[in-house]
């Protein structure tokens, strides 16, 4: 992304979308034809141009977080609407009142994780969340707190919204197609946690699980926290008896409580005892 390091000798983009803005104002310049291609909003919006627009959201972030240095991250998914156990009282139902606990295992996990990617020069186990509120928020608080990076995958929506404030500004995200988004989750990711959530969190624990059933991917761990919520939402043993899976394939998943139990997981299976 820096000019200053091509090889070529003619000159950049940079210095002359500065000079297309300082030419005459004439009929011919002020037609939308004249606009420089990459400077022009309209053209860049047709519909013709999506192919470059896909490419353009995997190229943003893929190579901003090359030059930060993210090796591998930890991804987190789980819901916008399961409020801190400080502000239980403003859930909509008991039950997401009771899910709050897990907003405290987010944030000890990501500080936990945090300060072991700190140990690798933040390279490496780099948190990285869909940069909303609830989990995502605990998930970019834990990694704050722990004095590390972390990042954020936000998506345009209807409704106003806006990333948390405890995602790292220079990794924070915007996009709009969702299946690069879903790309930019798993392209570095060594682990994903999945906490309690709803359509979004099922959509994202499920594309995972399907990409590693089919080996479109390695397989890393998937840890699922809250047995309870997750074998009531999802029967994992019906599929299996069913056949609609194979009976190895529940065995993708690990249920946990607690952080420290999530931890364990990761650091069992870095020492390649978990692998089959």
């Amino acid at each position: 992304m820096k000019d200053e390091s091509r090889s070529h000798p003619f000159r950049d983009s940079i210095m002359d979308a500065k000079t297309a803005q300082d030419i005459p104002a004439t009929a011919q310049t002020r037609a939308p034809a004249y606009k420089l291609a990459f400077t022009d909003g309209g053209f860049m919006m047709r519909e013709e141009l999506r192919p470059v627009r896909l490419q353009l959201e995997l190229l943003k972030p893929q190579l901003i977080m090359d030059e930060r240095g993210v090796e591998s991250t930890v991804v987190m998914f789980g819901g916008a609407r399961i409020p801190e156990p400080a502000k239980k009282d403003t859930a909509k139902t008991p039950v997401l009142a009771d899910l709050s606990r897990y907003y405290d295992e987010a944030r000890t996990f990501a500080r936990m994780m945090t300060e072991r990617s700190m140990a690798a020069y933040g390279r490496e186990w780099v948190i990285c969340t869909g940069g909303g509120p609830g989990v995502m928020e605990a998930g970019n608080r834990g990694a704050h707190e722990a004095g590390g990076q972390s990042i954020g995958l936000n998506i345009v929506l209807p409704h106003e919204q806006a990333p948390n404030a405890y995602v790292t500004p220079d990794l924070c995200f915007n996009f709009h197609y969702f299946a690069i988004r879903k790309m930019h989750f798993l392209m570095r990711a060594k682990a994903v946690c999945v906490f309690p959530g709803g359509f979004g969190t099922l959509d994202e624990m499920f594309e995972t699980l399907t990409l590693i059933q089919t080996r479109r991917m390695r397989r890393i761990p998937l840890i699922l926290f809250g047995a309870e919520f997750w074998r009531r939402v999802v029967d994992w043993d019906y599929l299996a008896e069913a056949g609609t899976i194979a009976p190895e394939d529940v065995k993708l998943i690990s249920f946990v409580e607690t952080a420290e139990e999530a931890v364990e997981v990761i650091e069992t299976w870095a020492n390649g005892h978990d692998k089959d």
